[in-house]
């Protein structure tokens, strides 16, 4: 599939015309720095290679089309810009419709419809925001379309965001939207999701690969424990907050953690806000040791991140684990973790570069002969962001 297969498939079903553009919005990896973005902590995401792609045109009335290629039986979804109510049936079309009434909510109504195709490499959740990518995607393609030239890359993760809280119901952060929006070819974004501040750091991975390996159990935020995760911290804050003035848990070192944690009164509450807290502390480091080339440090850092998802955050899963134990025993590997909101999806990995073929045999033996599960493998280069094309 590539963007011209989109567009005959576009005159296809919306028939000739003039004025049909094309879009294109990337997934992203989070390298460190897992569940601490609606903590008000820091992220250290990039933007991929694969992700969206999208052509559309106006309409002339009121109607909204979206036709998705990556469903077998895909049919034509079809909205009114003046009645944008979330509708259980429209099943995946929900996340650009949401975003067109996140538009709507902010000032921008749309004074008539467009339809568009759309079609997408990131494999379906698996972690790598397929979600976050079709929310920016559809934001790019409205801010081109309809003029809204004031909107900065920044403004549009934010809508994407605002649409999955408050239309899709998942609770999500910043960071997804804001990787995807701002991505920046062979440069991670170290974000602090308290203020939005963000510089890019390059990745100088001169002898290892980013390798994400898909555990093909598929996650889902909204029915998972994510919203729940969110509570937990919220209610750790609260706590804390009678004993010390901080605006969130990335207020926090792991010094202030330990001297104030015996107020928050439930146990497991308590660990969740000791990974917000000691996973921001860690992506700081990780970041200051890829800095000085100390890639070493790096990967023992994803490491603890993992532990630290699993055993006090719990959102890894039983074949995730498998995937990163594996990773673990494997020479040439300098760090593996669970990547994305969690209860499935992918891991990602630092490998050296002459032990990558044997790090995907090895995991591709071994994981199908304990799961029966086929593990997918892609070894990935760091794209640029959502943009037209």
């Amino acid at each position: 599939m590539n963007i011209q297969n989109l567009q005959e498939k576009f005159y296809e079903v919306f028939g000739p015309g003039e004025d049909v553009r094309e879009y294109f919005a990337p997934g992203r990896v989070n390298l460190i720095g897992e569940h601490t973005d609606y903590n008000g902590g820091h992220v250290f995401p990039c933007a991929l290679t694969i992700g969206t792609y999208g052509v559309a045109r106006k309409r002339e009335d009121d109607k909204i089309h979206f036709l998705s290629l990556n469903i077998d039986d895909s049919r034509v979804m079809e909205a009114d810009i003046n009645n944008l109510e979330y509708d259980d049936s429209k099943g995946w079309a929900n996340y650009p419709i949401g975003v067109v009434w996140a538009f709507g909510q902010k000032g921008m109504k749309l004074n008539q419809g467009f339809d568009m195709v759309i079609w997408g490499n990131i494999p379906n959740g698996s972690g790598l925001s397929s979600s976050a990518s079709l929310e920016v995607l559809t934001a790019v393609v409205l801010r081109d379309l309809y003029s809204f030239d004031n909107l900065s890359m920044t403004d549009l993760a934010l809508i994407g965001q605002h649409s999955e809280n408050q239309y899709n119901g998942c609770n999500c952060g910043i960071m997804d939207q804001f990787a995807v929006a701002n991505g920046k070819k062979d440069n991670a974004i170290f974000l602090d999701t308290s203020d939005l501040s963000f510089e890019y750091a390059n990745i100088k991975l001169e002898d290892a690969k980013i390798v994400i390996t898909n555990s093909k159990v598929k996650h889902s935020l909204v029915d998972g424990k994510y919203n729940e995760r969110r509570k937990e911290c919220a209610k750790a804050l609260k706590q804390l907050q009678t004993v010390v003035d901080i605006e969130s848990l990335g207020d926090l070192t792991e010094e202030d953690f330990e001297k104030y944690k015996d107020v928050i009164t439930d146990a497991e509450v308590q660990k969740r806000a000791k990974h917000a807290v000691y996973e921001n502390q860690r992506t700081i480091k990780a970041v200051k040791a890829l800095a000085n080339d100390d890639v070493e440090t790096f990967g023992r850092l994803m490491n603890e991140s993992h532990i630290s998802l699993r055993d006090d955050y719990k959102v890894s899963c039983d074949e995730v684990d498998l995937l990163v134990e594996l990773a673990w025993s494997i020479d040439g590997v300098m760090g593996s973790r669970i990547t994305g909101g969690g209860f499935g999806g992918c891991t990602v990995s630092i490998v050296k570069n002459d032990a990558v073929d044997n790090f995907v045999k090895k995991i591709e033996d071994e994981y199908k002969k304990k799961t029966g599960i086929d593990a997918e493998f892609y070894i990935v280069d760091i794209g640029d962001g959502a943009r037209k094309l």
